[in-house]
Order: C-alpha cells, then sequence, then structure tokens
C-alpha cells in the first residue's frame, strides 16, 4: 500500500522539488499552499504523514499543527516540520507544538525519501 504525505509548502519550487522527489520513491503526495487548503485536503482524506512548512502565509505552521494535534481525527498522524528558518530553538518549537521532526530546507533531495519513511514508522506512529 502506498504511503500518502501531504505537504504544506507555499513556495512553489520547493513543494514542487520536494513532491518529485517523494513520488519517484513512491509515495502518494497531496500537496496545499496554505493552512486553510491543508483543512480542505483533510476533508476529503487523512494522509500518513504531514510534512509541514513552519513559515506558511495566514496562518503558520506551529498554530496549525497544534489545531491537527487537538483534533482527534489527526492525532496519530505524524507532522514532520520543514523549514528554511534553522534559527536556535525553532526545532523545539516544532517539536513542542507536536511535530515528531524537524528537516531544514534546503532539503537533500538523496536523502529526504528515507527521513520521511523513517518518520512513517514506530516509535511516531502506532
Amino acid at each position: 500500500m502506498a504511503r500518502r504525505v501531504l505537504i504544506v509548502e507555499d513556495n512553489p519550487t520547493n513543494l514542487k522539488l520536494i513532491s518529485e522527489v517523494l513520488m519517484a520513491e513512491g509515495f502518494v503526495i497531496d500537496c496545499a499552499s496554505t493552512a486553510e487548503h491543508a483543512q480542505m485536503q483533510l476533508c476529503v482524506s487523512v494522509p500518513d504523514l504531514i510534512l509541514m512548512d513552519i513559515a506558511l502565509p495566514q496562518m503558520d505552521g506551529i498554530t496549525f499543527t497544534r489545531l491537527l494535534k487537538a483534533d482527534a481525527r489527526f492525532k496519530h498522524v505524524p507532522i514532520v516540520a520543514l523549514t528554511a528558518s534553522a534559527m536556535v530553538g525553532d526545532d523545539k518549537k516544532a517539536l513542542e507544538a507536536g511535530c515528531v521532526g524537524y528537516i531544514t530546507k534546503p532539503v537533500n533531495t538523496r536523502t529526504v525519501a528515507a527521513q520521511i519513511a523513517a518518520f512513517m514508522a514506530p516509535p511516531y506512529i502506532d
């Protein structure tokens, strides 16, 4: 069974790159450019993992992660923070919000699929 990933990323270039890399590795990809768009996607299907950009327009990824983790429908879905902002403490903020991990941009196209797959295995999922 294919693993489904929702990528929430507002930069079209980053979104295309990550989507293509993951699709080449057999992942099924859903995309959203805002938290609001992602909420609409989540009404249609629940992914196996959410890759969450932290710097989103309107509602940021940290706030959106907190909302999702407070919702019983999505509490079990691992969320991985994706950000170009690699400042000291950013990883801690993402983890405190409910993310299981943290990937910095630009992503390493040779390793990102394996990183994502690792977050879709125990202990990150039940």
